[in-house]
This record gives structure tokens, C-alpha cells and sequence, in this order.
């Protein structure tokens, strides 16, 4: 059955890289072709998000190294990590970056892949789950959902300082987006909250963080704009955190499966203040 399921899939050539998703923590969710990975290469550069399971499916003999950025933590700078691949791919070793969630979703892998074509060096990248998406998928919260939104935003809360991002329209944002999706966002969530409510989204709007998410650890507070700060400190959680802000957070409670599982009572209609007919 492992033949059959590798049988056609490339080959991780000596002196390349491949810029591998591994998803956002369940290891069920690789790919075919980031398992495929994991079994051919000789050296993983892995970031710390990255699942200690998927780890483990590496071959016999494969070097792991850890190149995982951590807000407030010492961490290695992003060009070392991209020269890195590239050193060891002039080696001729088979070189796997594995990152959580995707490379090109808030993952610096255009960075890494812009190195490699600097160099010359031959990639390959394979697109992984995004924790925006499958992570809240797993706390049953839906990204869409066409009672709610037509449209979804993904942003990360801290840029290259560590700071807010100051080229982000909030107000734009606030007025246009029903459903906005933060990655890196519990730091400075104040602010942020507060630049929304600003910019005229409501206070008491849904507001949900994920921690750990599609992992055994995975946390979720459930909150509104205007206390999302205060609730975020009482409880004690810390990153790593998906934020989604939106009424699809009130989906949770019918769509909160990974809690049916351990006894919750699903309720069926948690828009029933919304008028709506489906159309189909």
C-alpha cells in the first residue's frame, strides 16, 4: 500500500530544495507529496511549528535542524536560514524546509525561494494547510459561509519590527471585510481591536482565538472585540494563535465537532436571529 501511494510522485533530487507545508499541527493533514518529502530527504530545516509526528516520519539517518522564529525569543535571522538551504544544497544533500501551514501564507517561503533562484539553486514548492483556514476548521469555526460572508481577509499582526503593521487600511478592512483572519495577532491584540472599533466595527462583535490549533493542546477562547484583550490576559494563553473576528465564530457553537466528540451539545441554528432562506 506505501508503494502504491508514492508510486509516480517525484524525486527529491540531490543538491535541491523543496519548500514543504506541513500543514497546521494534525499530522494527518500532510500532503502526499510533503510525506513524499519526508521520506527522500537527507537534511530538514524545520521551523518550531512544525509537529514533532510529522517529524518523526523522516528516513532513517536524515539530519533535522532547527530553524524556528519565535516573537520575543532569540531565533535566527531569516537571511542565515535562506543561505543555509543554500549551503546545504551545494552540498548535494536533499534538502526539505518544512514550515507549519503553508510556505507562501505568512511563512517567508517567497523570501527563501527568491534566495534559491539567486543562487541558482533547483526548488520545488508544496503547498501545505494554512492554519487561518484548517486550524479554525478544527476549532469548527467555517472561514466562509454564505449566511455570513462572501469575503474573508487574512493578515498578519506584526511585520518585520515586531510592530503593528502600519501600511494596513483598517479602516478599509473594518468596512469591507465580514470575516478577518489573523495570523501572529495576540500580542498586540489591543490595538488591534481598538483600530477595528475605530474604524466602526461593533464592540460586541465575535472574536475567537485558536491556540495550538489541530494539535492535542489546541485552546480556544471565545470573545468580543472590546474584551478580547482583557479575556486574552485572564486566561493565560500564549502564542501560537489563529484570531478570526466575525459572526462565523457564532458557528462554533453547532460546528464545534472535536468538542461533540468529548460531550458538547451541538445546537442546531446558532443564526437564529438572521432571516434566512437557502436559495439551492
Amino acid at each position: 500500500m506505501t508503494d502504491a501511494l508514492f508510486s509516480g510522485l517525484p524525486e527529491l533530487a540531490p543538491g535541491s530544495v523543496w519548500l514543504v507545508g506541513a500543514g497546521p499541527g494534525d499530522p494527518g493533514l500532510l500532503t502526499l507529496h510533503a510525506a513524499n518529502a519526508l521520506r527522500q530527504a537527507d537534511v530538514i530545516v524545520h521551523d518550531a511549528l512544525v509537529n514533532a509526528d510529522c517529524l518523526s516520519l523522516a528516513k532513517p539517518g536524515a539530519v533535522l535542524e532547527f530553524a524556528g522564529k519565535r516573537g520575543g525569543k532569540p531565533s535566527p535571522k531569516q537571511r542565515d536560514i535562506s543561505l543555509r538551504l543554500v549551503e546545504l544544497a551545494r552540498q548535494g544533500k536533499r534538502v526539505l524546509r518544512l514550515k507549519g501551514g503553508d510556505p507562501f501564507v505568512f511563512g517567508r517561503g517567497g523570501e527563501e525561494a527568491l534566495t534559491l533562484v539567486e543562487h541558482g539553486i533547483p526548488f520545488r514548492i508544496v503547498p501545505g494547510i494554512t492554519a487561518g483556514i484548517g486550524g479554525l476548521a478544527y476549532a469548527g469555526i467555517p472561514v466562509t459561509h454564505r449566511e455570513v460572508n462572501h469575503a474573508v481577509t487574512f493578515l498578519t499582526g506584526h511585520d518585520s519590527s515586531g510592530l503593528v503593521p502600519d501600511r494596513i487600511h483598517w479602516e478599509g478592512i473594518a468596512k469591507g471585510s465580514p470575516v478577518i483572519v489573523m495570523y501572529m495577532a495576540m500580542k498586540h491584540i489591543g490595538q488591534i481591536a481598538a483600530n477595528l472599533i475605530s474604524a466602526g466595527r461593533s464592540q460586541d462583535e465575535p472574536v475567537a482565538f485558536v491556540c495550538n490549533a489541530a494539535t492535542p493542546e489546541q485552546t480556544v477562547l471565545e470573545t468580543t472585540l472590546s474584551r478580547a484583550e482583557a479575556d486574552v490576559v485572564a486566561s493565560g494563553l500564549e502564542p501560537p494563535a489563529i484570531v478570526v473576528v466575525g459572526e462565523v465564530v457564532r458557528l462554533r457553537a453547532s460546528l464545534d465537532w472535536l468538542g461533540a466528540l468529548h460531550g458538547r451539545v451541538l445546537i442546531s441554528d446558532p443564526l437564529s436571529s438572521r432571516a434566512y432562506k437557502d436559495p439551492a
